[in-house]
């Protein structure tokens, strides 16, 4: 037997497509939105679409953007020499909540993870020895998370770069390991990029 109409038990079976959305808070935000008046709906609706039509990677770091470069990368006065690698978008503004890091970032949207079939080649690695192949990048700061897959994928990426006689330097262990850089504190991000070492 059906309880909800077709078209709300849809919505909901999306929202609990989500991370971390179960199945009662995706009924839950399928209630909320259908409650929702009509021009707020369809702002809702309109706001999915234009993110999904306007951002894109940007083609110099790989972040988010809805320029034609990121305004992290057109930024003069950032440290274009120092490269912090990241797993995802938003550790970049978890790096920049602590407002010391004054360089640019490359991310790579992913770490390996052989257990859920992530490679090398799934991930924005050739991108990063292209931008160091350049010759004008003297150090690359590994800051993916510090959990199993963060490691090998920062060991990984430290050995492809020695070749090119770049700094590879790792963010100290200021943040738990096992944890998310994106819920790390500005004191403890700060603490990491001081103590950072080289690998």
């Amino acid at each position: 037997m059906q309880f909800f109409p077709a078209a709300l038990q849809n919505l909901a079976d999306h929202f609990a497509r989500l991370p971390g959305i179960g199945g009662k808070t995706a009924q839950r935000l399928a209630f909320h939105v259908l409650s929702l008046p009509q021009e707020e709906a369809e702002a809702f609706a309109a706001a999915i679409l234009e993110a999904k039509t306007k951002v894109h990677s940007c083609p110099q770091c790989q972040n988010l953007t809805d320029r034609e470069i990121c305004p992290i990368c057109e930024d003069d006065a950032r440290d274009h020499s120092t490269i912090c690698v990241v797993a995802e978008p938003r550790d970049v503004i978890a790096m920049e909540r602590s407002r010391e890091f004054q360089g640019v970032y490359h991310v790579l949207h992913g770490v390996i993870s052989p257990l859920n079939h992530v490679t090398q080649d799934n991930i924005r690695i050739k991108e990063l020895l292209q931008r160091v192949g350049t010759g004008e990048v003297r150090e690359v700061i590994m800051a993916t998370n510090p959990d199993t897959e963060g490691e090998a994928t920062a060991m990984y990426i430290s050995r492809l770069l020695r070749p090119l006689e770049v700094k590879v330097t790792r963010l100290a262990y200021g943040i738990p390991v096992g944890s998310q850089l994106e819920y790390a504190d500005e004191v403890t991000l700060s603490r990491a990029l001081e103590g950072r070492r080289e690998m």
